[in-house]
């Protein structure tokens, strides 16, 4: 990443979190980025904000940078590509975020051999703990895929897939901060019934489950074993798994995950 030039096509919310977070984490200084957006006033936020450049030509942006992070709507993916193929060939590295687009598609309106990465991050990125998944490209090397990933690990935690399962991705981590600030609403909800002021019972929800995940990813045990550490013989928690299991909470969640990735594979079916 040292001495690269960044472009960030798409300066909505994605679009200034991953370039915050180049940032942040030093990956680039605000000389070496430049982000693009079709609003002046965002552009002119962004530049007073991160002292990066900012510009409304998508092309000029794309032909002077060596990494470009296509931050667009999946819906205007195809014109964006249609401006910046001219000015993209294999020396520059290709990122998108764009949910259902693949990689062939983004291929196909590019010249040949372009090396592209496919992520899907998630909202939860906002704050700096976002989980996202990359793929490669045929035309991707092994450092192409570490420069992509560095950035990700800047917002959060990476993980490398096939891209094949992008749509389960989708449907897990892409779709699961829905499923959790439910789940967040849920548990409040219930600490209202049993004479919780609501704003006491938010907090102590909220910060269970971000506990609960923490403790997860930094003890190294399996889920399972962590639940067993705080479920007593004929205690309040195995009463209260009772209730979840009889509720089919379970298999909500697994029917959720389910239901996200195959509507992920309907949308981007065409493309």
């Amino acid at each position: 990443m040292k001495g690269k030039k960044i472009a960030v096509i798409g300066g909505g919310k994605m679009g200034e979190v991953i370039m915050s977070g180049i940032l942040t984490a030093g990956l680039g200084q605000p000389g070496s980025v430049t982000v693009t957006d079709i609003v002046p006033d965002r552009l002119a936020y962004m530049k007073g904000k991160y002292a990066v450049a900012a510009t409304e030509d998508n092309r000029k942006a794309a032909r002077e940078a060596d990494i470009i992070v296509l931050a667009v709507k999946p819906q205007g993916m195809a014109d964006v590509l249609k401006e910046l193929a001219p000015v993209i060939d294999r020396k520059k590295l290709v990122i998108s975020i764009a949910a259902g687009i693949p990689i062939r598609f983004i291929a196909e309106h590019l010249k040949k051999g372009v090396p592209i990465v496919r992520v899907m991050p998630n909202t939860a990125a906002l704050v700096g703990e976002g989980a996202a998944a990359l793929a490669a490209g045929e035309n991707a090397s092994g450092a192409d895929l570490a420069a992509a990933r560095e950035i990700f690990d800047a917002l959060g935690v990476t993980v490398v897939v096939k891209e094949d399962l992008m749509d389960a991705v989708t449907g897990l981590s892409g779709s699961g901060p829905a499923y959790a600030f439910i789940m967040i609403d849920a548990l409040s909800d219930g600490g209202v019934l049993m004479g919780l002021p609501r704003d006491v019972a938010l907090k102590l929800a909220a910060q269970t489950l971000l506990g609960a995940a923490k403790l997860f990813l930094e003890s190294g045990k399996h889920p399972g074993e962590l639940r067993d550490m705080v479920t007593s013989p004929g205690g309040t928690t195995i009463a209260g798994i009772q209730a979840l299991e009889e509720g089919g909470l379970r298999s909500a969640l697994i029917l959720a995950v389910e239901a996200a990735t195959l509507r992920s594979k309907e949308l981007g079916k065409g493309k």
